[in-house]
């Protein structure tokens, strides 16, 4: 009876709730009206404020629903695999078979994460409070109202062991790491300034590295972590840090701390954690880098236009510009104005630390005053370019229509030899020294301490000061050339260590000198100079020099400990018994074409054309047995774009009996190429395929052909690959030629595209058509949504089609062929020329 008593109140209070919910809601809104009303503000005020808002709300919502999605994946990962989350969001052992699951790891990291947690929640207390109460004066009421690390613990999704081509003594691994962490962290300056963070998401590579190796306990000399590139870092901010999600401001912070990370974190920064005394845990903390990479990017064409008129009537040109990364080292180019074939002729040199695992990744980006474009991205393991030495390639853009970037890349050696020293010429690079900066001692508390007579009057009039008492705070500056670098400080000591390495690019050795100066960062004064003449490296023992430097305008004790190391630039011969892998190296795009020099008979169904094919100037790639067998053999790739010759590229220098490719233009002429045969013989199709009934009416729609089913109507360019972190097969429609001709125009030819057995109407791919040409250009590429395992048992459906018109008696049909998929290396990609006739059977 009391409940159903109290349902009369509860009732009558739901009406009044529900009318006092939109008042407050009403009267919240037009607060920021009144206030700016107030302070006698315009319309515009209140305008700019209402899109900051909605653009704040809007970056929010985004970044929860990423949050919300990784949590989900992290809670039940083997069902959200199987719904076919986005790739970037899957653990790599799904895309990559030779990464390992770690499942027992994260089970232990999981039923020991609230211990951890507790450690680290009395660590952020006791030991970072007071550290960040003392740091500035207007951080004395600093607080940590709340530290709460959450019930999420961080995750190894996969881990890769190098175990071929690495040092015997040592063990690299690479571990997916990635925390999805539910924390709460919230902080409070005299508890008017309060912000914190909710939800921290961060995923990248970590390297470790366990070496030397011992023979006694504990078996490793020590341990070294870093990331090889930066770290994805989302921060869900709350109290008065939510300003940093408005944009702009939210990209600008977030950069700043991704830069703070790579200080510490990323390459060439290391943590090394020596466990055993007999290690030198500077030598493995700085070690002499791999090898040096100049990259020159020459030239791009056929990019996509971004600038358009009328609302995207009329399409203009670009702005383009290039940047480059390798690890924490970034470069830019300079922007080319309206232009879609910009020529930059640039030259960049990269520091190479960890190979494998450093990769050299280009973007394109048009300029604009808002935002830039993208035009186009790519990716190059250096792997392969360490071992060709040079590599001068045209590499396709991903993740675009069209484009292509001309880049000759050159990988110098890092040599402890004299005699390998060359001349400096047109202002390239020699050398290069390296800087590893460990402490100093004996500093004078300021300038007026320095031991010479010159400075005793000022330190007479100035001794009355009582800040000139204070220890100093001491960074280097040191500077080769027209560049300059600056350490950290250490602070309050006269004796301080930094312990950081610098790299140096030396044009000349004989006249260029190493310059450092220490400097007190609180008074801005210098506490000492040292100068090194850099050919005094070459009388030196292994061009290394180790010791303590006495300082010029210091004190009379002070000196500066550093280990000063040249090594000489020099590209290597390759090994000839490697193959040259060019355009191969790049991670994201379509394998090259292949190109012998030698051929070699009676080794596959493709060579009886070889001499046809050694006459013109274009080879038929070899089947995969022959490219791996071959040691001398080179890459180009097949380029499509026009119909009259241009002059290859020149070539580079050699540097052994290895030749390097050279890029058919996009103009060349294809009717110029020999004709060569179809590429395999189709005579184990699959009995379902075969007797398939049911098809498509424009499968069968074949014209009377005089000459014979049997007959060549010509060639089809095509490269297929599959895309791993998409999780699927790419066919790319590079080209025609020598097609039949169907009208008195020529022909309006198109490519048709079914992947068997699938010939479903919604699943056909076409090209578009070109008009008036028997060797028609196309350059598209298209997605079929399947996995490894399926895309090779399927046979691609190919069918090359005259554009008529309604009710016209022109030939349609102008040619086929089946490429079974199954007879080809999907996983690395081909790119071949095929046969085209009415039957879809090769000639033989």
């Amino acid at each position: 009876m009391q409940g159903q008593e109290g349902d009369p109140q509860a009732g009558a209070g739901d009406p009044l709730r529900g009318l006092l919910r939109p008042l407050c809601r009403v009267l919240l809104l037009l607060l920021p009206v009144y206030v700016c009303g107030r302070l006698g503000l315009g319309l515009s005020w209140i305008l700019f404020g209402l899109f900051l808002w909605i653009f704040w709300n809007r970056n929010k919502k985004w970044k929860l629903s990423r949050m919300r999605a990784a949590w989900e994946l992290l809670e039940n990962e083997s069902l959200e695999v199987t719904r076919g989350l986005s790739t970037h969001q899957l653990p790599a052992w799904v895309n990559f078979p030779d990464v390992e699951r770690v499942e027992w790891i994260n089970k232990v990291v999981r039923q020991m994460w609230p211990f951890l947690g507790t450690f680290m929640e009395k660590l952020f207390q006791e030991k970072i409070e007071p550290m960040v109460r003392a740091s500035n004066i207007h951080l004395k009421a600093f607080t940590f109202t709340k530290v709460h690390f959450g019930e999420k613990s961080p995750r190894i999704d996969g881990v890769k062991a190098y175990t071929k081509k690495v040092d015997k003594r040592e063990v690299i691994l690479d571990l997916q790491l990635c925390y999805t962490g539910d924390c709460e962290i919230n902080v409070e300056v005299k508890k008017l300034c309060k912000a914190g963070v909710k939800g921290i998401q961060v995923h990248g590579t970590l390297r470790v590295i366990l070496a030397p190796l011992l023979a006694d306990v504990p078996f490793v000399g020590a341990v070294t972590m870093f990331f090889i590139h930066k770290p994805h870092l989302d921060i869900n901010w709350t109290g008065l840090t939510n300003i940093l999600e408005i944009p702009g401001v939210s990209d600008m912070t977030d950069g700043m701390i991704d830069d703070l990370i790579a200080s510490y974190l990323v390459l060439p920064n290391r943590f090394t954690f020596p466990l055993s005394s007999q290690v030198n845990a500077a030598r493995l903390r700085f070690p002499v880098p791999q090898g040096v990479l100049r990259v020159y990017l020459l030239e791009a064409e056929h990019l996509i236009p971004k600038d358009t008129y009328l609302r995207g009537i009329i399409k203009g040109k670009s702005d383009p510009y290039a940047i480059m990364r390798v690890g924490n080292q970034t470069f830019k180019s300079r922007t080319i104005k309206e232009n879609l074939n910009p020529h930059w002729n640039e030259m960049y040199e990269f520091v190479i630390h960890e190979v494998p695992g450093q990769d050299l990744e280009v973007d394109l980006y048009d300029e604009d005053p808002d935002k830039d474009d993208f035009l186009g991205s790519l990716v190059i393991g250096l792997e392969g370019v360490m071992k060709d030495r040079i590599v001068d390639e045209w590499f396709p853009l991903c993740d675009v229509v069209s484009g292509s970037v001309h880049l000759k890349l050159q990988w110098f050696s890092l040599l402890a030899t004299q005699e390998k020293l060359q001349e400096a010429s047109n202002g390239l690079s020699t050398a290069m020294v390296i800087v590893y900066l460990d402490s100093a001692g004996g500093l004078p508390r300021n300038h007026f301490e320095y031991s010479n007579n010159e400075y005793s009057a000022r330190k007479q009039r100035y001794a009355a000061y009582p800040k000139c008492e204070k220890e100093p705070s001491s960074y280097v500056i040191m500077s080769v050339g027209k560049k300059s670098v600056k350490s950290k400080t250490s602070s309050n000591t006269k004796d301080p260590v930094w312990e950081q390495a610098f790299a140096f690019f030396i044009q000349d050795v004989h006249m260029q000198h190493l310059h450092v100066e220490v400097k007190d960062d609180d008074r801005q004064c210098a506490l000492g100079m040292l100068d090194i003449p850099l050919h005094r490296l070459l009388t030196s023992d292994k061009l290394t020099l180790e010791q303590r430097f006495p300082l010029t305008n210091s004190g009379p004790h002070s000196f500066i400990k550093m280990e000063v190391v040249m090594r000489v630039l020099h590209i290597e011969d390759p090994d000839p018994d490697t193959v040259y892998a060019g355009i191969n190296s790049l991670k994201h795009g379509p394998v090259s074409i292949r190109r012998m020099h030698q051929a070699k008979s009676n080794e596959n169904p493709r060579k009886h054309s070889t001499e046809k094919q050694q006459s013109g100037g274009h080879y038929v790639p070899q089947n995969k047995v022959a490219r791996k067998e071959s040691a001398a053999s080179t890459s180009h790739r097949a380029g499509f774009g026009g119909h009259e010759q241009r002059p290859a590229l020149e070539q580079a220098p050699q540097t052994s009996n290895l030749q390097h490719p050279q890029r058919m233009g996009p103009n060349q002429n294809l009717e110029q190429a020999p004709r060569t045969p179809n590429l395999r013989h189709l005579q184990r199709m699959a009995p379902s395929l075969v007797s398939l009934s049911s098809m498509a009416s424009s499968v069968f729609d074949v014209s009377e052909d005089p000459s014979g089913p049997g007959e060549v109507t010509g060639e089809v360019n095509i490269s297929v690959r599959y895309a791993s972190l998409r999780r699927s097969l790419i066919v790319s429609i590079n080209g025609c030629r020598n097609l039949i001709q169907c009208s008195s125009h020529g022909a309006d030819p198109y490519v048709r595209i079914y992947l068997l057995p699938d010939r479903r109407w919604a699943s056909r791919k076409k090209t578009t058509v070109k008009r008036k040409t028997l060797n028609p250009i196309y350059n598209e590429k298209f997605e079929f949504l399947v996995s490894l395992e399926d895309a090779k048992k399927r046979t691609l459906d190919i069918a090359v089609k005259h554009n008529r018109l309604f009710g016209s008696q022109e030939r349609k049909e102008m040619g086929k062929t089946l490429v079974d998929l199954s007879q080809e290396d999907v996983d690395q990609g081909f790119t071949d020329w095929f046969e085209l006739t009415l039957s879809r059977r090769p000639s033989s």
